[in-house]
């Protein structure tokens, strides 16, 4: 066994997660930093950039500790990030000139709008696979730029600079000295072309975003940069892979076939499937995007679709409501009952994500009792998380015109016994769990570790991918069609 590790940063939305991760693919010492989420206004979601950079290294220190291991150690470091999230930034200072807007942030709506009406929504799915949303980086990047004084005319002299969370991260491990980003973040920025993988003149213009601005596209396990300047690690280690976190954990969970799915449990939830070299175009509103590149490859794309609230729902439950203390909590009081007793929950507390995309639905709770208890709720909150992967899930396989044969779970919520049976039940389809739940951070890990050659190939990633558990189909084809309808009536009711 090597003495050698790669180091995996996961930066979420609600943390900053360091993983070193064994050559035989075994999690040594994970670490967690959570910080601060600011909404300044309703609909508006913002981190601070510097929030974002200290956790990220607190998050590696501890790991390090943790794994009671030196920075000589490391082999390689991997990054897999909150996708759409953008930042801009001063070129010389480091200094952000705003913070960061959030993937889930809904401020942008009216630029969507208006460019809707002026029928360029066409024009951006063909070119970028993506659905004209607040959700992707675009509008925010313009946003910035026309709200911050004096913004623009930086930008256009080459001030500034802007990237996702991948880039931003890069920038401050390199002490500044390399500006770039990967494939399957360039293309959740809605101004990359994703049949070329390189920014694109038309949507560049149509933002407003000077191409200077912009970092440059490389392969998923590029050289990207060496550490500088950090204290805590060396000065050298290569930083040889970045994915966006969805595309990660599709890699983790060595879906490296076409036809092959995971469903991510987090903030929110994003079912993606491998369609191989070929762009499947959604003709129900699911997104293509593309899954990663190496190097000497061609482009592997996806399609994807998600709910934007998943565990965040559970979160609204434990904060919000103060339902129960922990959110680990939600399973042992969902199960002290045997059915919602008519309760629904649509968790649409940020709009509804695919394949309904309507950004200004709102959560809903019906069907209250006088018998109506928290443990109704908790559990309505539970089958609504499978549910509205189902939603997906069928989407995609009209997409496809076959049914898939199973789908790959992770996340922290799939540790929930009873919301993976519940997404078998529902979905009609077995759910695997792997032993390593964290399969975003390994995606990272194995893409950098490719790039250094810690790991020789594919296959050797396949070798050391280890199954947990499978939950089987149990309900019946009946009580599954009129669980069905009742979530389709309920969410009638938010649109």
């Amino acid at each position: 066994m090597s003495s050698l590790f790669i180091m995996a940063i996961d930066q979420g939305t609600t943390s900053s997660r360091t993983c070193i991760i064994n050559q035989a693919g075994g999690l040594v010492a994970e670490a967690r930093e959570t910080f601060k989420q600011i909404f300044p206004k309703p609909g508006w979601v913002e981190h601070d950039p510097e929030d974002i950079w200290y956790s990220t290294q607190r998050s590696m220190r501890l790991a390090l500790e943790k794994a009671k291991i030196s920075g000589n150690q490391i082999a390689a470091i991997g990054i897999t990030n909150q996708r759409e999230t953008v930042m801009v930034w001063d070129k010389r200072s480091g200094k952000a000139v705003y913070n960061a807007i959030v993937w889930q942030c809904r401020r942008t709506l009216d630029i969507c709008e208006k460019l809707k009406k002026a029928k360029k929504e066409k024009m951006i799915n063909a070119k970028t696979g993506l659905v004209l949303d607040p959700y992707f980086s675009a509008t925010k990047i313009q946003w910035i730029l026309k709200n911050v004084p004096k913004a623009a005319q930086k930008a256009r002299a080459g001030e500034l600079i802007a990237g996702n969370v991948d880039t931003y991260l890069l920038w401050r491990l390199t002490a500044g000295q390399s500006h770039k980003t990967d494939v399957s973040n360039a293309s959740r920025t809605m101004l990359m072309n994703i049949h070329t993988g390189w920014w694109d003149e038309e949507l560049m213009k149509l933002f407003n975003v000077p191409e200077k601005m912009l970092p440059e596209i490389c392969p998923s396990n590029a050289d990207f940069g060496r550490t500088q300047g950090l204290g805590f690690l060396p000065d050298g280690i290569p930083i040889a892979g970045i994915l966006g976190d969805q595309q990660s954990a599709l890699f983790g969970q060595i879906c490296f076939d076409a036809g092959e799915s995971k469903c991510t449990f987090g903030t929110g939830s994003f079912v993606l499937l491998n369609t191989g070299k070929k762009i499947v175009k959604s003709k129900n509103k699911l997104l293509s995007t593309i899954a990663w590149k190496m190097k000497d490859q061609d482009m592997t794309y996806a399609l994807e679709g998600g709910a934007f609230v998943c565990g965040a729902a559970v979160q609204w439950l434990r904060d919000g409501l103060g339902l129960f203390q922990q959110s680990s909590d939600v399973e042992k009081l969902a199960k002290t009952v045997e059915t919602t007793d008519g309760v629904e929950f649509v968790p649409a507390l940020t709009g509804l994500g695919a394949p309904h995309w309507d950004p200004e639905a709102r959560g809903l709770i019906c069907g209250l009792t006088r018998g109506s208890t928290k443990a109704h709720i908790a559990r309505a909150t539970l089958e609504a998380m499978a549910l509205q992967n189902v939603d997906v899930l069928v989407t995609m396989q009209k997409d496809l015109g076959r049914k898939i044969k199973s789908l790959k779970v992770d996340g922290g919520a799939a540790a929930n016994d009873l919301l993976m049976q519940m997404q078998a039940d529902y979905l009609a389809t077995n759910v695997i769990r792997p032993k390593n739940l964290e399969t975003t951070a390994m995606g990272a890990a194995f893409m950098a570790g490719l790039g250094v050659g810690f790991w020789k190939d594919l296959n050797e990633l396949k070798r050391i991918w280890k199954t947990d558990k499978e939950f089987k189909v149990k309900m019946t084809p009946k009580a599954r069609k009129e669980r069905l309808a009742r979530w389709d009536r309920a969410l009638e009711r938010v649109k």
